[in-house]
Parts: C-alpha cells; structure tokens; sequence
C-alpha cells in the first residue's frame, strides 16, 4: 500500500497547525516530510496522528523535549498506535492529576489571599500576615500548595503560658 502525501497548506488546515510550526516540529525531529518534485514540502498522511500527538503532549504540560523522548520510544519512529498512545498517555496522569489540582486551587482561591505577597486585600492581613508565605519561597504560595494554615500557624508567636520551644531558656522570676 503506497502513502498519501499532503502538501503543507493542507496538512496544516487539516491539522489545525500553522505552516510554520510544522517546519518548526520537523526542525525538532518531531515530524517527518520530504519535498515533491516540485521542491513543495509534504507529509504522509500518517504524520496527522504525529501532529495530534504532539498536540496533545503540549496541552498536559509536557516539553517538547519529554514528547520527543516519547515519540522516541516508539520502533522505527513510527507513527503512535492506540496500544502507544494508551501506554504513553497513562504515564501524563499523574501531570494531569497535578495540573487539574493547581486549577482547582486557582479557582477556589481567585478572590482571596494566595501568598503573592501583595498584601493589598483584606484577607491577606489573616491568611498571609506580614507576608509569612515568603519564608516558604517565591510567588503564589497558597496557589503553589502550601497551605495558609500552616503558614500562619509557623509565623504566629507561641502566647504566655504556652511551651517555649527548647532553645529558649525562660526569663528568671522577678527578685522581690
């Protein structure tokens, strides 16, 4: 059975990809074609299920890098199968899973503090006092995962009567 090949300005519109970024997935070794005798680039229909590929990879998150090193994987560089496809894809769930937690953070936590640490809302002075979450490092941290909880709980000096932690010595009573 001979391959059909399809001209760039038609597998770009059939793959929903700009002419440039095939040339750009070729340049990457993501992507075979060839020239016709015309000297216009051309891609077997095959390569279609490639392009979904790579368009799927890139909407979990993965770098152009993991999904070369996936399609990599695959005999003679071939095109992915369904049997690939399910093999390679069980391994973004876990990307999935974390991607779909961080949006669910994102959404619940859009109209409150999220540790940036611009202070400018009014729950900021009790979900970031004093801009607490920057001891846990850069950026959003509520959106990052730390939770506020916490962070307030670390920043918050230990009240009278409660223990002193053990590097503290207590202050002698007062002489009378």
């Amino acid at each position: 059975m001979t391959e059909t090949w399809i001209a760039i300005g038609e597998f770009a519109r059939r793959s929903g990809v700009a002419a440039s970024a095939l040339r750009f997935y070729e340049a990457q070794g993501l992507l075979s074609g060839r020239r016709s005798a015309g000297g216009r680039r051309c891609y077997a229909r095959s390569e279609l299920r490639r392009v979904a590929f790579v368009r799927a990879a890139q909407a979990v998150g993965l770098s152009l890098e993991q999904i070369r090193a996936a399609l990599a994987s695959l005999p003679g560089a071939r095109t992915p199968t369904q049997a690939d496809w399910e093999r390679l894809s069980r391994g973004w769930k876990p990307l999935l899973d974390e991607r779909i937690a961080a949006l669910t953070r994102l959404r619940d936590q859009l109209a409150s503090c999220i540790g940036c640490g611009c202070l400018s809302l009014k729950h900021c002075a009790l979900y970031n006092p004093g801009d607490a979450a920057a001891a846990r490092g850069t950026g959003p941290r509520y959106l990052l995962g730390d939770p506020a909880p916490q962070v307030v709980a670390a920043s918050t000096p230990p009240r009278a009567g409660n223990a002193l932690p053990s590097n503290r010595q207590r202050p002698h009573p007062p002489r009378t």
